[in-house]
């Protein structure tokens, strides 16, 4: 694995009384609670969990260094490019480079990829979300929706190494399109479609798709290159996907989405197919069998996603955690009040029960796989809610500072809501959800 290669710094000791003086002489209380993270949580219980988080050494690693990155980096953009609506290009390509190699996580080695597995997923995706969520749906969306399908569904290696080589390196960014203006749980009704030619040489694809992040990277133009869904047949479940590149004749930018509740530095936007000619080197897999690959790849989806919900809550808690320690009331601090003590003791409870069903589900997930669907509804729909009701109850705690931005909770609150209606609404979890649990009988194990 490319992440054995890596030249991996020690962590610093920040629990020595000497850094933690410098820290609180050099910083405002806002930057400082960044820095004075510890790298595993201290307490024994979560510690020796740590071989469900962590379950082998290049895990720990990984971790490790998207610590380091995320302290170095990401952290100290977030604030500033969420405010502004806009996507840290430059940034994101750093997560292709050589050291990093994190823009094919799942990709094969043969194709550019550091062929990792499910639970690294959830891992970089807990770990980005931390600090910026945002841009963690961005990388999501090149990651998975786009590199792990492609990687996982398409049967043409010259099409795999076209598109994937590229897309690992950060000189392509990708994306997926699948939700439409008038199709978004009930996917299935999508109208986009694609037909043969009379001499049936080539695919002619007409409709629009919305909500598609990565749509614009710049809000010029589309983005580089999106896996679309189109209805090929008469059946229902008749899909077929199709690589669409930016500048194809026909494919164009409608709107950029501005002005959302949160997710604000991941662009989104609408994007429009009028007349794109394509050939059959742009079909991925099978004619009219997308639908299975749509399935499939909506699982470590939802992993992703269930995964930001943790890093949220992780990050929530510990701005809670500082808070309380450092704000006095009364003579003494917020630790001392049973008010304060239920709002971070219950977002503990909830946050590892979380953390644990992510990584139990992902720690037993082979990528090739399908009719993983419980447990991947289930996980996302836990931790979406959990997410949002943790970074609810930060700001309760830090009343007036918590809402405000510099104080980063109600961004977190803010981005926490898309994890109940962005890859699957919690409604459309508790139906798939019901119909997987009546199949299974009377009795679970």
């Amino acid at each position: 694995q490319k992440i054995t290669h890596l030249n991996i710094r020690s962590v610093i000791d920040i629990n020595k009384p000497s850094t933690m003086l410098l820290a609180r002489s050099l910083f405002p209380l806002a930057t400082r609670r960044v820095m004075l993270r510890q790298t595993f949580s201290s307490s024994a219980s979560a510690e020796g969990m740590q071989s469900i988080f962590n379950p082998t050494e290049e895990h720990r690693a990984l971790r490790t260094m998207l610590r380091r990155f995320v302290k170095k980096e990401l952290e100290p953009q977030a604030l500033e490019f969420n405010k502004r609506e806009e996507f840290n290009l430059p940034l994101f390509r750093k997560l292709g480079n050589t050291d990093l190699g994190l823009l094919g996580l799942t990709v094969s080695h043969d194709f550019g990829g550091t062929n990792f597995d499910a639970t690294a997923v959830a891992l970089v995706h807990e770990e980005l979300a931390y600090a910026d969520p945002a841009f963690c749906l961005s990388y999501l969306a090149h990651t998975l929706l786009f590199c792990n399908n492609l990687q996982v569904n398409s049967t043409n290696d010259q099409q795999k190494s076209k598109y994937l080589v590229p897309a690992s390196e950060g000189t392509m960014i990708g994306g997926m399109c699948m939700s439409e203006p008038g199709a978004g749980t009930d996917v299935l009704g999508m109208t986009t479609t694609a037909k043969k030619t009379s001499d049936g040489k080539n695919w002619i694809l007409n409709g629009t798709k919305m909500w598609i992040t990565n749509g614009t990277l710049t809000g010029d133009g589309t983005g580089d290159v999106f896996l679309v869904y189109a209805r090929t047949g008469d059946n229902r479940a008749d899909l077929t996907q199709f690589l669409v590149e930016k500048d194809m004749p026909g494919f164009s930018l409608g709107q950029q989405i501005k002005d959302k509740l949160g997710m604000r530095a991941s662009p989104t936007a609408e994007l429009v197919f009028e007349n794109v000619h394509l050939d059959d080197s742009h079909v991925v897999g099978n004619v009219n069998q997308a639908t299975l690959c749509m399935m499939r790849n909506l699982e470590i989806e939802r992993i992703g996603l269930a995964a930001m919900g943790v890093g949220i809550a992780r990050r929530c808690l510990d701005e809670m955690k500082d808070y309380a320690s450092d704000r006095t009331a009364f003579g003494s601090d917020l630790y001392k009040f049973g008010q304060i003590q239920r709002h971070i003791a219950k977002s503990y409870a909830e946050y590892m029960a979380g953390r644990c069903y992510l990584y139990g589900v992902a720690n037993n997930l082979d990528l090739e796989s399908h009719g993983n669907g419980l447990d991947a509804d289930g996980v996302k729909l836990y931790c979406a809610t959990m997410s949002k009701n943790v970074a609810d109850r930060a700001i309760q705690v830090m009343g007036g500072y918590g809402y405000v931005g510099e104080y980063v909770v109600e961004r977190l609150w803010r981005d926490a809501k898309l994890l109940e209606i962005g890859g699957g609404t919690n409604e459309s979890h508790h139906k798939n959800m019901a119909r997987d649990l009546k199949r299974l009988g009377s009795r679970l194990d």
